[in-house]
C-alpha cells in the first residue's frame, strides 16, 4: 500500500516556512520512539536530500563514521577518503556542499545521537560546522531528529554549549489524536467502529509504528492478543528497548516510570521521592522533565493547590497497558486479550483508560463545550471525601466540572450516583471556597439517558467529540 503522510499540518507548515524563509534553517524534531519523526522529513522533503545519514545504533566511532562516509560518497558522487576524526568528516562535508548551486540545500542527520560515541568529540565538531559555516549559508536547511530526548534536549535543543539558542526551529512530534488514528486506520483499510477505535488507542496510544502492526480481518481482540501475548509477539518486548533507546540510565527511568503506574491519579513530586527512597536533586528533576517531554508523563496542578502541590501522572497509553496487562499478566496465555474481554476487570480497566484518552482531548472536549476561545485552566481535583476527573476552570465565571464514564451504550444515572454527584459539586464548592458558577458535565462514550436522575447535567460530551480535528 503507498505510504501516505497522515495529519501533521502544523508540523508540515512548519517545515514549509522553514523552506521558504531565505535564510539558514537548523531544525531539530524530537519525540518518543516510533511516533514518525523520520517519516514526517522523509516524505516532506519526498526523499530529496542534499546529505542524508543515519546513525547506528549503538555502534562505534568507527562504524559512525563508515556510514557517513558512505553517505558522503554516494550523494556527492564522488570519492572523498575516510576520514581520521568528525572535525575531518565536517571539513569534507562542507567542501561537498559549498560546490552546489542551489537555492536550497536540505542535510538531514537522522537519530544524530547515535552518532555521537563516548569519547568521539561528534558534537564539538557538529557544533564548529554550524556555528563556524552553516549558519551563514542563506540556502541551508539542517534537520536534525533523534529518540533519545536526554541527549537531544542537552546537546542540541537546550544546550549550555556550542549550540545554545542556535536551533531555529524546534518541532516536537507527538503521537497521533483520535482523528488522525481514524484516519490512519482508515488507510491501512483496518475495519474498525469507533469504539474499537478508542479501545485501540487506550492501549496503543496514537503512535503510528504500533498502529500500523494491526492487520486486517482480524478482530481487535485478536489483534491484540498477537502484538502483546502471543509467542514472539512483535510489542511484548518494546517496553526495555523503548526505555533505552530514549534514556541514558534507563534502569532508573524504568524506576520512576513503575512506580507512577501504582496509581491512576498519579503522585507528587514528594510522595515520588519518599516511596523510591531517592535523592531530590537536579537529576530526578531532569528524570521528570524528560519523561513530559517524551508524553509519558501528565504534569498537573490539582485545583486550588500550591506548586508544590504538583502531581505527576502517568499517562503513555502503552506503557500503562504493557505495565498492567503484559508485565503482570498471566504467564503463557497467548489469547489473554481475548479472554479478558468479556469480564468486569476489563470493564473496570476501560473506566481507568478511556479517563486517559480524554485527559489527552481537552482541546476537543472544549470544542465541543463551545468555549475552545475562553481561557482555562484544566486540571483535577482531589478533595477530601470526593474527586472529581476533569476541571474545567473558565475565565468567564464558570467551572465545568467534569464526570467521565465509559460504557458500551448511553450511561444511565443511577438515583444513588445522582446523589454521589451532587454531593461532589457541594464538597466542591465548600472546600475550594469558589464562587463561581459550576456546570456538571458528563464525558462519555454514547451520551446519557434521559431521566429524572441527569436533571443536574448541564451539558455533555460524547465520544464523537473527541474524534473533533
Amino acid at each position: 500500500m503507498e505510504e501516505k503522510l497522515i495529519g501533521r499540518r502544523v508540523e508540515q507548515e512548519t517545515l514549509q516556512q522553514c523552506m521558504s524563509s531565505g535564510k539558514p534553517e537548523f531544525i531539530a524534531i524530537y519525540g518518543r520512539r516510533r511516533v514518525g519523526k523520520t517519516f514526517l522529513v522523509r516524505q516532506f522533503f519526498a526523499q530529496h536530500f542534499d546529505f542524508y545519514v543515519t546513525g547506528v545504533y549503538q555502534g562505534n566511532r568507527q562504524e559512525q563514521l563508515g556510514v557517513f562516509n558512505r553517505a558522503l560518497n554516494a550523494h556527492s558522487q564522488a570519492y572523498f577518503p575516510p576520514a581520521a576524526n568528525w572535525m575531518d568528516a565536517f571539513e569534507q562535508l562542507k567542501a561537498y556542499l559549498s560546490h552546489l548551486n542551489k537555492s536550497q540545500v536540505v542535510v538531514f542527520f537522522d537519530e544524530l545521537p547515535w552518532l555521537d560515541t563516548p569519547r568521539s568529540r561528534f558534537i564539538q565538531a557538529f557544533e564548529h560546522f554550524w556555528n563556524s559555516w552553516g549558519s551563514a549559508q542563506s540556502n541551508l536547511k539542517l534537520v536534525v531528529c533523534g529518540s533519545a530526548t536526554t541527549w537531544m534536549m542537552s546537546k542540541v535543543i537546550a544546550s549550555r554549549g556550542g549550540l545554545h539558542n542556535r536551533t531555529t526551529r524546534r518541532i516536537h512530534l507527538q503521537p497521533f489524536n483520535l482523528a488522525e488514528t481514524e484516519q490512519y486506520l482508515q488507510h491501512q483499510r483496518i475495519a474498525l467502529s469507533r469504539q474499537q477505535i478508542v479501545e485501540a488507542y487506550m492501549i496503543m496510544g496514537g503512535v503510528p509504528y504500533y498502529l500500523s502492526l494491526m492487520k486486517r480481518g482480524l478482530s481487535l481482540a485478536q489483534n491484540i492478543d498477537q502484538l502483546f501475548f502471543a509467542p514472539s509477539a512483535e510489542l511484548s518486548e518494546e517496553y526495555a528497548l523503548l526505555m533505552r533507546s530514549l534514556f541514558q540510565q534507563a534502569n532508573y527511568y524504568r524506576l520512576v516510570t513503575e512506580f507512577l503506574a501504582k496509581k491512576a491519579k498519579g503522585f507528587t513530586r514528594k510522595e515520588i521521592v519518599e516511596g523510591l527512597k531517592i535523592d531530590d536533586g537536579g537529576f530526578f528533576s531532569e528524570v521528570l522533565q524528560n519523561l513530559e517531554l517524551c508524553d509519558f508523563v501528565r504534569r498537573y496542578r490539582p485545583f486550588g493547590k500550591a506548586e508544590r502541590d504538583t502531581v505527576y501522572q502517568l499517562c503513555d497509553q502503552y506503557t500503562l497497558f504493557y505495565l498492567r496487562h503484559v508485565k503482570g499478566g498471566k504467564a503463557g496465555d497467548e489469547h489473554q486479550w481475548s479472554h479478558i474481554s468479556p469480564t468486569p476487570a476489563h470493564h473496570a480497566w476501560c473506566g481507568y483508560a478511556f479517563e486517559q484518552v480524554c485527559l489527552q482531548h481537552t482541546a476537543q472536549i472544549k470544542k465541543a463545550l463551545g468555549i475552545s476561545g475562553v481561557q482555562t485552566n484544566v486540571c483535577s481535583w482531589r478533595g477530601r471525601g470526593a474527586q472529581i476527573d476533569l476541571v474545567i476552570d473558565r475565565q468567564d465565571q464558570v467551572i465545568n466540572v467534569c464526570e467521565i464514564k465509559y460504557a458500551l451504550q448511553p450511561y444511565v444515572i443511577s438515583k444513588a450516583y445522582a446523589r454521589q454527584l451532587h454531593e461532589h459539586l457541594m464538597l466542591f464548592r465548600q472546600q475550594t471556597k469558589t464562587r463561581k458558577a459550576l456546570h456538571l458535565t458528563m464525558v462519555t462514550t454514547h451520551g446519557i439517558e434521559q431521566n429524572i436522575n441527569s436533571a443536574e447535567v448541564q451539558s455533555q460530551v460524547t465520544m464523537d467529540d473527541l474524534f473533533a480535528p
